[in-house]
């Protein structure tokens, strides 16, 4: 008579025998015979330091560990994958993501959990490869991780897709692993990419897309907003205003990558009713970005954020230094007019903030990056009495697989 505990054995050393073990650029996994179970571990390691070049004081020069994230993600039963992505960074553990999903068909999938939101373009771009350190001015005023319920597909072989929830609802920027509203948001992205089955066409690596989300949302929190580098505040809201109605917003979307260059541009509208006292109204904010990039070493740039892989991995003794790629932007954050007219901003609060952004990544290898930024943030036009402008220098190591 075999005993639990032989059982036990024979059934791991059995499993062991039937599955694979492979580790490479994506990280390490393990996976059955047949493909049906699989078990992915990564991790994601940001370890930054910032700079105000003019220093004004406002803000500390620092080291800090921007992220922190093991990963882990597989599927089970062929058909349901699930992925569960911590953030220790700052030694404060976040959930970032937690879901799962189950995959009828490639043009229909059912998720559930907490995931981004579907919608804003650069917000949906992985964090491990980013083009600059920080995403733009228009994903301050985009929801960020939220829990509900996404039906996702792609149709006609990726020349459409499509990912559409139905979430709590975050203010513009939040994320929230709680709701103790009854206000629930419906937010939808599609896209379309009319050259993308056609390999060699110019337009191979063009897509357009439009995003939009809604919900009525009374009482709950408003946003702040800050500078994307060094994390300044530059406009808040009356401590006594709140959200009062439905909030609304709308993105176009435009990306086009082709050999060495990579470009994207997004613009996001987000109107809702705000009070204070026994002033209400509406109030309307505007983003907007567009952004570029060359390789300088060769290699193909890569849609949606997927990173440069080298030609070869650095190593010094032969005269390999991986790749490097340049990179600009200009961004810009328009603030509602109505929010100082009626008196629900804060005082001291900026209208305006824009910012131009340069940018070196070199790539050692397609897991190992530094990144180099500097940002010239200017408020109000820098007319006479607005905040004064803030420069900014920062500079990342990166450990992504």
């Amino acid at each position: 008579m075999v005993s639990w505990k032989g059982a036990s054995m024979l059934l791991l050393l059995m499993t062991a025998a039937s599955s694979a073990f492979a580790q490479g650029p994506d990280g390490f996994a393990l996976e059955s015979a047949n493909g049906d179970f699989r078990l992915q571990i990564g991790l994601l390691l940001h370890a930054d330091g910032r700079f105000e070049t003019d220093s004004s004081g406002d803000v500390a020069d620092t080291f800090l560990l921007r992220r922190l994230r093991p990963y882990f993600k597989g599927r089970f039963a062929r058909r349901f994958d699930f992925y569960f992505n911590p953030d220790f960074a700052n030694s404060t553990l976040v959930v970032q993501d937690m879901y799962v999903e189950m995959v009828f068909a490639p043009a229909f999938r059912l998720r559930a959990g907490k995931d981004k939101t579907p919608f804003g373009l650069e917000r949906l771009h992985s964090a491990s490869n980013l083009l600059f350190m920080e995403r733009a001015m228009p994903t301050a005023i985009v929801p960020n991780r939220d829990i509900g319920i996404e039906t996702l597909g792609d149709l006609r072989g990726g020349v459409f897709s499509y990912i559409a929830g139905v979430m709590n609802g975050v203010a513009d920027g939040g994320s929230s692993d709680l709701d103790t509203t009854d206000g629930i948001d419906v937010s939808a992205r599609f896209v379309v990419r009319p050259f993308t089955r056609k390999a060699t066409h110019p337009l191979h690596g063009f897509s357009l897309a439009m995003s939009g989300s809604a919900g009525n949302h009374t009482g709950t929190a408003l946003p702040s907003f800050q500078t994307r580098t060094v994390r300044q505040p530059f406009f808040s809201y009356a401590t006594d205003a709140a959200s009062d109605g439905t909030r609304v917003r709308y993105s176009p979307q435009v990306s086009y990558y082709y050999k060495r260059f990579g470009g994207f541009g997004e613009y996001v509208h987000s109107e809702a009713p705000v009070r204070r006292g026994i002033v209400r109204d509406d109030i309307a904010h505007q983003a907007w970005q567009v952004a570029g990039s060359w390789v300088l070493t060769g290699e193909a740039a890569t849609a949606a954020g997927a990173g440069i892989r080298p030609r070869a991995n650095f190593d010094f003794g032969n005269g390999h230094w991986g790749a490097l790629q340049v990179a600009a932007r200009y961004h810009a954050l328009k603030i509602d007019n109505e929010a100082f007219t009626l008196g629900v901003a804060a005082a001291g609060a900026s209208r305006r903030a824009e910012a131009w952004t340069v940018g070196l990544n070199w790539y050692l290898t397609p897991n190992f990056r530094y990144t180099f930024n500097f940002e010239r943030t200017v408020f109000d036009d820098n007319a006479p009495g607005s905040r004064p402008p803030e420069n900014a220098f920062a500079f990342r190591t990166g450990i992504s697989f």
